[in-house]
């Protein structure tokens, strides 16, 4: 690998305008450089930025502040040599698979033998020989995603720019369409210099990738950088393999939780902004660590993968747990607590009453509204009335979120209710 510098991301920021004439602050000071012959992989949340940083370096959208500098000059609009596969299929349903594969080529004025030649192999390379007639309807998910990689592919791109590609299959055909460009790649059969890849799967980021940086959100920036220093093919299942998916797993838990604690520490705790997690993904994954093997306690890792979990899905209802002190999350470990193990040996309603006291122990928005309930002769008040407290905290969408999930909790609990169709929140059921 040459140390020939591709891309340079140097302190770019991007926001975007919401209501009121304010901004919402999307990326800040994000610092990235690209050499060739690596791949390089953007690991986070949703909502950390990760996509809006492709768009910028593909040329599709501007930052406010900062630089992007390609191939050594200034990214100014969409950039020749760079290519994006998407986590949709982004195809266009009327032509067939050489037709679409074909797209690039025609916009570069090519000469209609070479793009036909060149459209070919790119087919072949990708394991599509054989389908170059049929239309996107007629090929399996897996099958139209591999058109998508044939398609950025045929204009054998300096950077190939890859957002989320793998997670709109299904298990087996992601593991299959991962190995076969690993394998491409290793080959060195894939006509492209450099990959950037946008995971939230920390498994593929491992398995995939020679340095990871992981985002952290609101606003999203790179929190720390990992070098996966293992030779490809790479075997999942060996220590190292698995020190470097616990090394990850450990960082990402660490940098959440203090976080967490820095908001809780700050004030009211009405700025905090919760994740929507349903009582069933919560009360499951109790379940999940209550049995055995885990008898209350177990890595991260073990359990994301024992449950098909990704990041996504794991460590928001983790945190969850964390913030009602079900559980405790430390080290790249998740462990019950007492309420925890409780709450895992209790009947319904007795489940109920526990979630019920930690939302108005350690929930600040769950017993502000129940507070607002309680002292109101109507025992009612309007969605608007604590909306725009959350929203002089947080931002819009952030703010609907919270509110949402603290429905849902609170209907679990029985603690108040909410009428949707009026948007009104009050203690007509609860006792």
């Amino acid at each position: 690998m040459t140390e020939t510098s591709l891309l340079e991301v140097t302190h770019v920021r991007r926001t975007f305008p919401r209501g009121g004439g304010e901004e919402l602050l999307v990326l800040d000071d994000v610092n990235l450089s690209l050499k060739q012959g690596e791949i390089v992989g953007l690991l986070g949340r949703s909502g950390s930025g990760k996509s809006t940083l492709l768009r910028l370096i593909a040329g599709l959208a501007r930052p406010q502040g900062g630089s992007l500098t390609y191939m050594g000059a200034p990214i100014e609009g969409p950039a020749l040599g760079v290519a994006m596969v998407f986590q949709s299929f982004a195809l266009f349903p009327w032509l067939t698979v050489l037709e679409n594969v074909q797209l690039g080529l025609e916009a570069q004025g090519l000469p209609p033998q070479e793009i036909r030649t060149r459209a070919l192999a790119a087919i072949d390379l990708i394991g599509l020989d054989g389908y170059e007639s049929a239309y996107p309807r007629e090929l399996s998910g897996g099958m139209r995603q591999r058109v998508g990689f044939a398609r950025a592919v045929v204009v054998h791109p300096n950077i190939l720019l890859m957002d989320e590609p793998f997670s709109a299959l299904d298990v087996l055909t992601a593991e299959n369409l991962r190995t076969d460009l690993v394998e491409l790649w290793g080959n060195g059969k894939l006509p492209i210099k450099s990959i950037i890849l946008v995971t939230h799967n920390i498994e593929e980021a491992v398995l995939m990738c020679d340095r990871v940086l992981l985002f952290s959100s609101n606003p999203g920036r790179v929190s720390s950088e990992i070098r996966i220093d293992l030779p490809q093919p790479r075997d999942r299942t060996s220590p190292q393999f698995e020190s470097y998916v616990d090394q990850i797993y450990v960082e990402m838990t660490a940098r959440r939780i203090e976080r967490m604690q820095r908001q809780a520490a700050a004030g009211t705790g009405l700025d905090t902004a919760l994740n929507h997690v349903s009582p069933n993904q919560i009360s499951g994954l109790i379940e999940a660590l209550a049995a055995p093997p885990y008898e209350g306690k177990a890595d991260l890792p073990d359990i994301a993968y024992e449950q098909e979990l990704e990041v996504d899905e794991l460590f928001p209802v983790a945190e969850a747990m964390q913030m009602l002190r079900l559980a405790e999350v430390e080290g790249g470990d998740i462990k019950l607590t007492h309420m925890g193990k409780r709450f895992a040996d209790s009947e319904l309603n007795e489940r109920k009453e526990i979630f019920s006291r930690a939302l108005m122990s350690h929930v600040p928005i769950a017993a502000h509204i129940r507070r607002v309930l309680d002292e109101r002769a109507s025992h009612s008040a309007p969605k608007t009335r604590f909306l725009d407290e959350l929203e002089d905290r947080m931002a819009e969408d952030a703010a609907e979120e919270t509110l949402k999930t603290v429905v849902s909790w609170a209907r679990f609990a029985e603690l108040f209710s909410y009428d949707d169709d009026a948007a009104m929140f009050s203690l007509e059921n609860p006792t």
